[in-house]
């Protein structure tokens, strides 16, 4: 007995419905969770903390690959280390931009990456944009910048690392388009390359670069209870 197509539709959209609701709360979770330790708590390693998502990660990809979720495929080791340096700018230069500024600008300066990664498509890849998705471009950088303005928490410091954060950002978004169509990647596929080698690069320099942020020493930090849980 056949499933209807109307059947097939809905179960689709339910799916498509509760992947996106998903994605919406670990990813306002992750933030809200990092914010609580670095804001709340003091833990003020960034670059650490990034490498301990990224052995989660792992993790993660490796139950997948002995699920058979995620097939053998292949990346040269030149393109991995250029994507580990952008995703790695990416993610520390995102986290130390939430400790430095309020979560409003922070999540507000991530619009950004909008605009500079349709800037990089048609820069690279000749890409054209219709009048109206240059406007709606146009009225998003009007409302970072009266943000940006009008925020009494914003600092010079906070700015940079925002900024950063944006470009190395929008720069890895657009380098995963391009691995995924020359080496006909998928998302889980090409995860499970990069996710040990971001692990392995930022636990082993990641505490250092912390060292040089903050004057602090990950290894002497006070981990009570609450720290450690989150």
């Amino acid at each position: 007995m056949g499933v209807a197509p109307g059947s097939k539709a809905k179960r689709k959209a339910a799916l498509d419905a509760g992947a996106w609701m998903f994605n919406v709360v670990t990813s306002v979770g992750i933030i809200m969770v990092n914010k609580a330790l670095m804001a709340t708590h003091g833990f003020s390693f960034a670059t650490t903390l990034t490498g301990l998502h990224f052995l989660t990660t792992t993790l993660m990809t490796s139950v997948m690959k002995w699920l058979g979720y995620i097939q053998p495929s292949y990346l040269p080791l030149p393109e991995l280390v250029k994507f580990v340096f952008f995703a790695n700018l990416s993610i520390v230069g995102m986290n130390v931009s939430l400790m430095w500024n309020s979560v409003g600008f922070y999540q507000i300066a991530k619009l950004c990456i909008i605009p500079v990664l349709c800037f990089l498509e048609i820069l690279f890849d000749k890409v054209r944009y219709s009048r109206d998705t240059k406007l709606s471009i146009m009225l998003v950088l009007v409302g970072v910048a009266v943000c940006t303005v009008t925020d009494v928490s914003m600092n010079s410091q906070g700015l940079i690392a925002a900024i950063i954060a944006v470009w190395s950002t929008a720069l890895q978004q657009h380098y995963v388009h391009h691995l995924q169509r020359k080496y006909s990647l998928g998302s889980f596929n090409l995860l499970g390359h990069t996710a040990p080698a971001q692990a392995v690069s930022l636990l082993i320099f990641g505490p250092f670069v912390d060292l040089w942020l903050t004057d602090k020493r990950v290894d002497t930090f006070d981990y009570t209870m609450v720290v450690t849980f989150l």
